[in-house]
């Protein structure tokens, strides 16, 4: 396996909506690098867990503001990636 795949795909998005989303359709949520487009996440998918993308889409995280003590600042923008499988496939995410 590729490493570039590795640096795309950063985590998959573990929580109560994205674990329904799993479950009813098909779809699972990751942590994916800002500077990625749909092509390469699909590719990386793919590559890394051996199945069929039928969609992606994508959301960029906007920063949030926070303070610690007397310092403020932003945290890191990120990007989503809610990924639909073809019929039938799933992603074991342990």
């Amino acid at each position: 396996m590729n490493t570039k795949y590795l640096e795309i795909i950063k985590a998959p998005v573990v929580t109560e909506k994205s674990a329904s989303l799993g479950q009813n359709k098909g779809q699972y949520v990751f942590k994916v690098d800002p500077k990625a487009n749909k092509t390469e996440i699909k590719q990386a998918i793919e590559k890394i867990f051996n199945v069929k993308v039928q969609e992606i889409r994508t959301l960029n995280v906007k920063p949030k503001k926070r303070r610690v003590g007397r310092y403020a600042g932003l945290t890191n923008r990120s990007k989503k990636a809610i990924v639909t499988l073809a019929e039938g496939q799933t992603i074991e995410l342990n």
